[in-house]
């Protein structure tokens, strides 16, 4: 079925958007400022830029708020049909699982490459049907194991590439580029947890995507407001805690850099927009065509991701990393079953089964009084 014009616009809207987010949270990584101290560093401040998520996530629930009170006596819009009756306490744990993963992500963007952020975020495919078949009773058929088969090979190769090929040139040490996508692949492991608890609490309960999504911004930016007043006190290590007061976070700091620098403010309210219009377009997405067409346009998004991470020089083009995104690409869109099957056996086994039909049908003809 061809796309319509909304739905193409939709589609555009997320690949631009979800790179957008990516990428204005690496460029904040890139950017320098001066910080409380007087002295000017790197932008450092993983939980801040997980708070400054939440936030988008916000938007999605002030959005909804506006349409359904402009829709509400002409019948409601396509985005706020469902449940309206819940307690929204239900969407709290799947918000500390995002919390958690998103917050963790963040620290391992800082230590790796913005594509190969982008890259081990499918890896979320193989966690995702391990906590299926376990909680959900859920059975993965030979196509969707033979999709996650691909997706490993892929990020095993991407890995690799990063972990071997460190030319003396390149900004990231082998253990940093090694530590970021490690913590890659365990934030996976949390937001897989994410998923598996929406599908199964969540989703009978017919909340709209957007309120859904907007309630967990709510708990999530409230929970983590507190834990930055906790992590302003708790001492880390001095590659970790990269601030003047060397602690876990330095929220203060982050704001006053964010304030010294105008390119680190744009880069800042350009992560809150993103994530604010790519939640919207996502979901939009999927109620318009299907989960499947979602996952597709976010592989293009890691495609986008890593030609403009190439385009200004934040990373080196190595051509294993080429194949190893080629693999991925192919085992999402195997597990999605987006590639075509092969039908080879079906064939022969449709002649065969046609040629013992016509076999019969001769020997009824043959032998009448068996009719």
């Amino acid at each position: 079925m061809a796309w319509t014009g909304y739905q193409k616009f939709l589609a555009l809207m997320m690949v631009i958007t979800g790179s957008i987010n990516t990428l204005s949270t690496k460029w904040a990584d890139k950017l320098e400022s001066k910080g409380s101290d007087g002295e000017i560093r790197p932008f450092n401040h993983p939980f801040l830029q997980a708070a400054t998520m939440f936030l988008g996530e916000i938007l999605c629930l002030v959005t909804f708020k506006l349409i359904y009170f402009k829709t509400r006596n002409t019948g409601g819009h396509a985005l706020t049909q469902g449940n309206q009756n819940f307690n929204p306490f239900i969407l709290m744990p799947a918000a500390m699982f995002d919390l958690i993963g998103t917050s963790i992500m963040y620290i391992g963007l800082t230590l790796t490459y913005a594509s190969s952020f982008q890259m081990f975020r499918g890896s979320i495919i193989l966690f995702v049907a391990v906590f299926s078949t376990t909680f959900l009773d859920r059975k993965i058929v030979s196509r969707e194991w033979a999709g996650i088969a691909g997706v490993l090979l892929g990020l095993v190769i991407v890995g690799a590439t990063d972990a071997i090929y460190q030319a003396p040139g390149e900004a990231k040490g082998r253990n940093s580029v090694i530590t970021g996508d490690m913590l890659i692949i365990v934030a996976q492991v949390v937001s897989a947890c994410q998923m598996v608890y929406e599908e199964k609490y969540v989703t009978g309960l017919n909340i709209p995507s957007m309120q859904a999504v907007g309630w967990e911004g709510i708990f999530g930016f409230s929970v983590l407001s507190g834990l930055l007043v906790i992590f302003y006190w708790i001492p880390a290590p001095s590659h970790f805690g990269n601030n003047p007061r060397g602690t876990v976070e330095d929220a203060i700091d982050g704001l006053i850099q964010i304030g010294n620098n105008p390119l680190l403010f744009v880069a800042v309210i350009g992560t809150i927009i993103s994530i604010a219009f790519f939640n919207f377009a996502g979901i939009s997405v999927t109620k318009e065509q299907s989960a499947t067409s979602r996952m597709v346009l976010d592989s293009i998004r890691t495609f986008f991701i890593w030609m403009v991470s190439l385009a200004v020089s934040w990373q080196v083009f190595h051509w294993q990393h080429l194949v190893g995104f080629s693999i991925l690409l192919l085992g999402m869109f195997k597990y999605n079953g987006v590639l075509p099957e092969c039908n080879l056996f079906r064939r022969n086994t449709d002649n065969v089964t046609q040629e013992e039909e016509r076999g019969v049908v001769n020997a009824e003809a043959d032998n009448p009084q068996d009719v």
